[in-house]
């Protein structure tokens, strides 16, 4: 058996309070500077110790005050520490969110060049976006590291940098100390959720297949007293029924395995269960319903749905959150065989309905609907499936958005709140009896497919049919899964959005 390495974040990160802030000693301080020459509270304290260093490179121009600009200061007369990382935010007051994070992410890469081994940063007393100090820190933590991020797992020559630094610490005011470290801890468990997802999304589909999903969350279970395992394989789901889902798999020379995770810490034991049901299609060539082979490499991460439950239940453990979560890894392959469904197949799914294939290529919602039909037996409180399932909803959001898709009010706005909380974003697209008339089948209950239009809600609509004894939202991750190009990998979102909605949860 081969298992991910569980490896927590390089960097050690806390909240640390002092006196004279400026003053407290270490390799490197991180200060800013705006536009119009106006300096930071901490980068005027600075300036005022060095004779004003700053005001003068400011006024000469040496120094940048535009908007991600970094200027690595050393040496400089008069200063209690060896570097200043001098960082150009922009007009004053008017810093958004995702520059916050770019310029954290180039900080760390500035940083990292250097063998400073603890630096300071002063920046969370900008004014970010009307965000308090919780959301300023997490973004930092976020966004180091997502910079400091590598898989290099099946390299046979690892990245030989050795990273000098080991403390990153943020200054905050005495008061905030303690409630800042508890931010902290959190955000660095979530960033480690983050990286579990990623890992187990970026490995190759030769090694990450069904039965590979289910060593991890074996794995996870032997780490942890928090987690029960248990794996439904083929022979189980035949007798229960779970024709559907065995209909994707029969193409393949890799059985299909779904791996349930239970995380039981809820004050009351009986307290109802939120289920998390991630698509875990760990290859998708199509099936008879070929892909092209342009970009078919991506097809690996048809899995990323199960890749983010796997990454909030190693979050969930390093939290200790007081709640009951089931997060169901289905996983399956989608080849084309001799054995491969067809298309004009009619399958039976486990809730009794019948589906004609009209496009082995919409497998996921085949392999989800007996999926979702199984997890009733929980009882849930809620039920939120995570999918890359349709090439529209990349089409309609591109890869900014998750396609979110449920007639619950209630739980849509809990969810759009927490993507908002985090800018992990989502968008919510309809999904009704419109979308319902389109999935007719002559021949069967439905159609996996309804024709061209509206696919991303088509694919929602026919999840629905399965969901009518639960509270249930889904989310189609199809454009935000994994990034292509140069920054090919994936992004381990939603992993975010999730996290804080279940943190919501334990807040009511």
């Amino acid at each position: 058996m081969q298992y991910l390495a569980q490896n927590r974040p390089l960097v050690s990160m806390q909240a640390s309070k002092s006196e004279k802030a400026i003053e407290n000693l270490g390799d490197g301080i991180i200060i800013g500077v705006f536009e119009e020459q106006k300096l930071s509270p901490s980068a005027k304290q600075f300036d005022d110790l060095t004779q004003h260093y700053l005001t003068e490179l400011l006024q000469s121009g040496e120094i940048s005050p535009k908007t991600g600009e970094i200027a690595l200061l050393r040496d400089v007369p008069n200063s209690p520490v060896k570097r200043v990382f001098v960082v150009g935010c922009g007009k004053e007051n008017e810093l958004s969110i995702r520059d916050y994070k770019k310029i954290y992410q180039q900080l760390f890469k500035t940083i990292e060049k250097t063998s400073a081994k603890t630096v300071i940063s002063y920046l969370n007393e900008i004014v970010l976006q009307n965000r308090d100090l919780v959301w300023k820190l997490r973004f930092a933590i976020e966004s180091i590291q997502e910079a400091n991020y590598r898989f290099e797992t099946y390299k046979s020559k690892k990245n030989s940098q050795t990273l000098a630094l080991t403390d990153f610490i943020f200054d905050v005011k005495a008061e905030q100390e303690c409630n800042a470290q508890h931010i902290i801890n959190q955000a660095v468990a979530i960033a480690y959720g983050v990286k579990q997802a990623k890992d187990l999304a970026n490995c190759p589909p030769n090694i990450c297949n069904p039965a590979f999903l289910a060593t991890q969350a074996q794995a996870l279970a032997a780490r942890t007293h928090k987690i029960d395992v248990q794996i439904v394989g083929e022979t189980e789901m035949q007798a229960l029924g779970m024709t559907s889902y065995l209909a994707v798999s029969q193409g393949s020379a890799n059985e299909a395995k779904m791996s349930i995770l239970t995380y039981r810490n809820h004050p009351n034991p009986n307290a109802k269960p939120i289920v998390l049901v991630g698509k875990g299609l760990t290859f998708d060539a199509g099936g008879i319903s070929l892909k092209p082979s342009e970009k078919m490499d991506e097809m690996k991460y048809d899995m990323c749905g199960a890749a983010t439950v796997f990454g909030i239940m190693n979050a969930l453990v390093e939290l200790d959150l007081p709640l009951n979560v089931i997060g169901v890894m289905a996983g399956c392959e989608n080849m084309p065989d001799s054995k491969a469904y067809r298309p004009g197949d009619i399958v039976t799914t486990m809730s009794g309905l019948t589906v004609e294939v009209l496009n082995t290529d919409a497998e996921g919602r085949l392999v989800l609907c007996d999926a979702l039909t199984y997890v009733k037996r929980f009882d849930p409180e809620i039920v939120i499936d995570i999918a890359t399932l349709t090439g529209a909803c990349v089409i309609a959001l591109g890869a900014y958005n998750a396609g979110l898709m449920t007639e619950d009010k209630v739980l849509a706005d809990a969810l759009l709140n927490a993507a908002n909380e985090t800018q992990d974003k989502a968008w919510q697209l309809p999904i009704g009896e419109e979308y319902n008339e389109q999935l007719k089948s002559n021949f069967a209950d439905l159609a996996n497919i309804g024709g061209r239009w509206g696919g991303a809600s088509n694919g929602g609509a026919f999840l629905s049919y399965f969901t009518k004894d639960y509270r249930w939202a889904h989310l189609d991750i199809a454009g935000v899964a994994w990034k292509e190009g140069a920054e090919k990998g994936a992004t381990g979102r939603p992993v975010q959005l999730l996290m804080q909605y279940l943190l919501n949860q334990v807040k009511k």
